[in-house]
């Protein structure tokens, strides 16, 4: 790779880059909104399985084995 054509090569990149940005189809924000919204949700939910496990771990640990 020679030296002198990596601006020209980073210039090519970039209008490469713009140019497939264009073509992206962006959420809207409801869709956005949406989205997060199920995630936090769903993050919530294992959360809580998760800690019901470990509470329930604990207490047969501690019940039976302590």
């Amino acid at each position: 790779m020679n030296i002198t054509s990596l601006p020209s090569k980073a210039i090519s990149f970039l209008k490469e880059v713009r140019i497939e940005l264009k073509r992206v189809t962006w959420p809207t924000q409801q869709d956005t909104i949406k989205y997060t919204l199920i995630v936090i949700g769903f993050s919530l939910a294992v959360a809580a399985f998760l800690g019901g496990l470990d509470f329930l771990f604990s207490w047969l640990l501690n019940r039976f084995v302590i």
